[in-house]
């Protein structure tokens, strides 16, 4: 039995979590996860026993040195709660770890054991994945559900997809089985620059997860570190010139698939988003902290995002970023991360916007 002791009672609480690993491409998902916490000064309440889940040749422990005292972090999972005040409360429990290496439907229902007693509403669950999408675009974000009520109320994929899968997927069929509320959110990074951090994807991720729960989520320098990833990699793109017909080729895909999404109901969607992120008094703009980030907008659900082949992480021909860690077959997502076969939404995304495949669904 669960025994959660100095855990105040939740007001409306929603459960976010994520993996690192195989479901966490360019660690956007796990430091999404982490900006909660660090904004919202997350207190720490469990952690999952790391005996019972990791093989420590896999993930190992690091040994670190505290005032002259050797100390051990063991890998794990670890839960903590964020209290959000206004005018509308609503707490949140933080589930962040490494994908476990064994034992996962007990760890599956070890997470479910604390949503049971905290009264968790709803269990979103982020990820990534690796995808044939250009970094000049709007980062495609798919929210995916095996639950069809959920998916027809908001506004969401339901799951069509068979495969390989990771802790994601298998979470959240978990929450599906025990008739907890379970959505996916997926990023997709380009392959082609996939090693971390990618704090765009990070953002968009945030975005998506901000317009879920209807939270107003603070950003701190997320907007001004996705600019200046973006130009980064516009520098190193331009440096060659086979990497910049390609990404050329990425955005012509991604430009054309979007052509018909150029509806009432994207732009409604887009309004939304603007008024709530306005500050009261304020003019014309994008109130995100950091500047003007509407290029990093979500963009409408469009052509869906195709990760790559279980093993094929993202197209055999597609040049690598000078100085980017080439993908691996352990490397693209299947539910959507950086280092396994690709996958999409029921872990992994549906197909994105031009990010090139069936999704997870």
């Amino acid at each position: 039995m669960i025994e959660l002791e100095g855990v105040p009672e939740l007001i409306d609480p929603v459960m976010v979590a994520a993996f690192e690993g195989w479901n966490d491409a360019g660690d956007a998902a796990s430091t999404a996860v982490a900006h909660l916490d660090r904004e919202w000064k997350g207190e720490v309440f469990a952690a999952l026993d790391a005996e019972d889940y990791y093989d420590f040749q896999v993930n190992r422990p690091t040994v670190w040195l505290d005032n002259g005292v050797r100390k051990i972090t063991w890998p794990t999972t670890r839960l903590s709660v964020v209290r959000i005040g206004g005018d509308k409360p609503r707490d949140l429990v933080l589930v962040r770890g490494i994908e476990p290496s064994m034992r996962w439907r007990s760890f599956c229902n070890e997470i479910l054991g604390f949503a049971h007693e905290l009264g968790v509403e709803m269990v979103v669950i982020l990820g990534a994945l690796l995808g044939d999408t250009p970094h000049t675009r709007p980062v495609p974000v798919s929210g995916v559900t095996s639950d069809p009520d959920l998916a027809r109320t908001m506004d969401l994929e339901e799951t069509r997809y068979e495969g390989p899968t990771g802790i994601v997927g298998i979470l959240q069929e978990a929450c599906t089985h025990a008739g907890v509320p379970a959505v996916s959110l997926w990023a997709a990074v380009p392959h082609y620059v996939s090693q971390p951090p990618n704090p765009k994807a990070t953002l968009a991720l945030l975005n998506r997860l901000e317009d879920l729960i209807g939270l107003r989520i603070p950003l701190g320098e997320l907007p001004e570190d996705a600019r200046a990833w973006q130009l980064g990699v516009d520098q190193l793109a331009a440096e060659d010139s086979e990497v910049a017909e390609y990404v050329q080729t990425l955005e012509e895909a991604r430009d054309t698939a979007e052509l018909p999404e150029a509806s009432g109901e994207a732009i409604a969607r887009e309004f939304e988003r603007y008024l709530r992120r306005r500050e009261p008094g304020q003019g014309p703009g994008l109130a995100t902290e950091g500047g003007d980030a509407s290029y990093l907008r979500d963009p409408p659900p469009g052509g869906r995002a195709r990760p790559p082949k279980p093993d094929q992480p993202g197209p055999e021909s597609a040049p690598e970023l000078p100085g980017a860690p080439e993908a691996s077959p352990g490397d693209g997502p299947g539910d959507g991360t950086t280092d396994g076969p690709a996958e999409g939404p029921a872990d992994g995304p549906a197909d994105g916007d031009g990010a090139g495949g069936d999704a997870e669904k």
